[in-house]
């Protein structure tokens, strides 16, 4: 068994880690020229991919704490 990692009140495994959130751009990143897309179109892309992600990676560990109560 591989070792566990404590997140706030969730055992996690290292070898399927949390997501991580995209970092956000800095407002002066932007240029504000009205570009399409903008910088920040992109962020909101990855960040649409991380919920996405993180909606999976908690249902993985939802089911694996449910494996280990059970047995």
């Amino acid at each position: 068994m591989s070792p566990v990692v404590p997140v706030d009140d969730v055992t996690v495994s290292p070898d399927d880690p949390r997501p991580q959130p995209p970092e956000r751009p800095a407002d002066g990143e932007c240029c504000g020229s009205g570009c399409d897309p903008c910088i920040f179109d992109y962020y909101y892309q990855e960040m649409d991919r991380y919920r996405e992600a993180l909606r999976a990676w908690e249902a993985r560990q939802a089911a694996r704490h449910a494996e280990d109560a059970a047995g």
